[in-house]
Parts: structure tokens; C-alpha cells; sequence
């Protein structure tokens, strides 16, 4: 999951990530350090950061071209 590097890069503190989605800082938190959520947290998150759930879900080395 890219959460964290998404949030830094768009300047998007934590407590602003908690306040735009309700989901609970700690969640936000263990959803940085573990890598994975439940689907709607996932939804939550990349609608809040204006990205798709592609985007924010998918390891970027798991790409192909």
C-alpha cells in the first residue's frame, strides 16, 4: 500500500487524512506500517487523496510494461 508516500507527497498530515475520512488516526497509522486495510477504509482513503484504489493499493513493482 503507497498511503504514506501519497499523503507526504500531497502534504496531507495525518490528523488532516483522520479528518477528511473519519477513520481513526491509529487505524490510518497501522494501515501505514502493515500495508493493507479493509475495502472501504481502502475507498475512504483514495477518494480523500484523489487517487484511485489502483494507485494507492497496488505495489508499484507489481506493474508490467
Amino acid at each position: 500500500m503507497n498511503l504514506k508516500q501519497i499523503r507526504t507527497e500531497k502534504g496531507i498530515t495525518l490528523v488532516q487524512l483522520h479528518e477528511m475520512t473519519v477513520i481513526p488516526k491509529r487505524t490510518i497509522e497501522d494501515i501505514q506500517r502493515r500495508g493493507d486495510c479493509v475495502v472501504s477504509n481502502a475507498i475512504k482513503l483514495a477518494d480523500a487523496l484523489g487517487v484511485t484504489l489502483d494507485e494507492l493499493c497496488r505495489d508499484r513493482t507489481d506493474v508490467t510494461e
